[in-house]
């Protein structure tokens, strides 16, 4: 039996915003249109849009609007930046660089910051060869300093999390907080197990603001397991990797010889 891939951001936050318990930690995701683009604005300053179906952070804008500036409306995509008078204006620009593809709003998470960097946390669970969900691996992911999202395909520079989370936590309260994480990984595959029964894996990407809230951000049903080489620690990347071949993502490679 295959493993099932859910590209749709809809049908992952639809799963999230339907438990009880997980809606907490979703940030308010609407339907892209002018009005829903406006009314969040007007609501929380700064949003982002996504391509409902889309990879690596690919068209993903962040939008903000600053009262009394003299361009209030500002939008980001990639590295390139806009500034408008008008809300008219902006999200006439905003129409063209988005192109003619779905797109989502999501409200948006005022970010820590790693040296003056955002970053944000990616959970790695798995199925493993019990088939429980286990929470795997945690990784951050530190923005690049002229861009907006902070894969590693954008240029992002994985980090340790604790690295990240040193000045905000101390060692006790590390702990406890590292088993929130990985409590709320596997909560969040457990629910989407529910709808989706035969995934084997995800990639929970986690916003934490300033009160050390951690906010999920995405769910991805194809995460990259080899950012986590990326770690000092590499029995993390291996158990990873064994995981992902006992269930079929991978086949062992035979050594020549």
């Amino acid at each position: 039996m295959s493993i099932q891939r859910v590209r749709s951001k809809w049908a992952k936050t639809n799963v999230l915003i339907a438990d009880p318990i997980l809606r907490e930690y979703v940030p308010s995701t609407r339907s892209f249109q002018r009005s829903t683009v406006e009314q969040m604005l007007d609501h929380y300053g700064m949003i982002y849009v996504k391509p409902v179906n889309g990879t690596f952070g690919n068209g993903v804008i962040r939008v903000e609007k600053n009262i009394g500036a003299n361009r209030p409306y500002f939008f980001q995509s990639g590295e390139a930046k806009y500034s408008f008078v008008t809300f008219g204006d902006m999200y006439r620009k905003l129409l063209v660089v988005k192109k003619n593809k779905a797109y989502l709003a999501q409200q948006g998470i005022h970010l820590l910051k790693y040296s003056g960097r955002r970053f944000d946390l990616r959970i790695m669970v798995q199925k493993n060869p019990q088939s429980k969900w286990e929470a795997t691996g945690m990784i951050g992911r530190v923005a690049h300093p002229r861009k907006i999202v902070t894969n590693y395909h954008a240029g992002g520079t994985p980090k340790p999390v604790m690295t990240l989370l040193k000045r905000s936590l101390s060692a006790e309260k590390w702990t406890h907080y590292e088993a929130r994480l990985r409590k709320l990984g596997v909560d969040v595959a457990i629910a989407m197990e529910k709808r989706f029964p035969r995934i084997k894996e995800i990639g929970i990407d986690v916003a934490v603001d300033h009160t050390l809230k951690p906010w999920i951000l995405e769910v991805n049903t194809l995460p990259d397991p080899f950012l986590f080489k990326k770690l000092p620690n590499r029995s993390v990347f291996r158990r990873i990797y064994s995981y992902a071949v006992a269930y079929g993502r991978f086949k062992v490679r035979k050594r020549k010889g």
